[in-house]
């Protein structure tokens, strides 16, 4: 797979990333500054870099413009933020981004986003597609089956308490569909109680809330909680 480096100030999104990215078989390099991500990038050449507009020391653009002066900008460029204007995102498309995420970055537009961009990276080639090229035959896509089919199971169709259905889903939509239901379960015994679903499952409460999210869980009913 991909080795991608995740450039932003904020740990939590650095772990966020890093957690999905890594799930989805890739190598992350984290860097919370430019002089990290000059290093990170000297010394790992990454296929992709996520960059962090709105830094402390040095922010993304200037750190992309520097790139692309010094002949740095061989690698796909995705920017992303939570504030930043649209002449901002104009700004750094100009310059030689790739594309731009907003904060908070949503799951599927995360790795659509990075599917897209590594696509264009010159020296990445996604495995599936390499092993095609190499036996002369067009890849297979994988088996569509609906969320409904996978979570309605019937009684006694399951391989170690996991609904058969489920195993002929691309591994991203089964983990997914796990996640969702786990967590809403969780919700539903601790009364969306964020507290203790953070305790129970050892996840820091920004992290999360970023997560729910990216499932499509709704927490709004949580925001009066203390």
């Amino acid at each position: 797979m991909a080795s991608i480096l995740v450039v932003d100030d904020e740990m939590g999104i650095r772990e966020l990333l890093n957690e999905i990215l890594t799930d989805e078989g890739h190598t992350v390099y984290a860097a919370e500054s430019a002089v990290q991500a000059r290093t990170i990038r000297e010394q790992m050449r990454p296929d992709l870099v996520l960059l962090d507009i709105w830094m402390p020391d040095t922010d993304g653009i200037t750190l992309l413009k520097e790139w692309s002066k010094t002949g740095q900008l061989t690698m796909p460029v995705v920017m992303m933020s939570g504030h930043a204007t649209i002449d901002t995102a104009v700004e750094a498309t100009r310059i030689g981004a790739l594309n731009f995420l907003e904060k908070p970055i949503a799951l599927q537009k995360l790795l659509k986003t990075v599917s897209k961009a590594l696509e264009s990276s010159p020296k990445y080639i996604e495995p599936q597609e390499d092993k095609a090229i190499q036996s002369g035959v067009t890849a297979p896509t994988p088996k569509s089956i609906s969320t409904e089919l996978a979570l309605t199971a019937p009684e006694g169709q399951y391989i170690s308490g996991i609904a058969k259905t489920y195993f002929d889903l691309p591994l991203r939509e089964a983990r997914d569909l796990f996640e969702k239901a786990y967590f809403e379960h969780q919700m539903q015994i601790m009364g969306g109680s964020m507290t203790k679903i953070s305790e129970y499952t050892g996840l820091e409460r920004t992290h999360l809330y970023r997560k729910l999210k990216a499932l499509g869980i709704d927490t709004s009913r949580n925001k009066g909680e203390q």
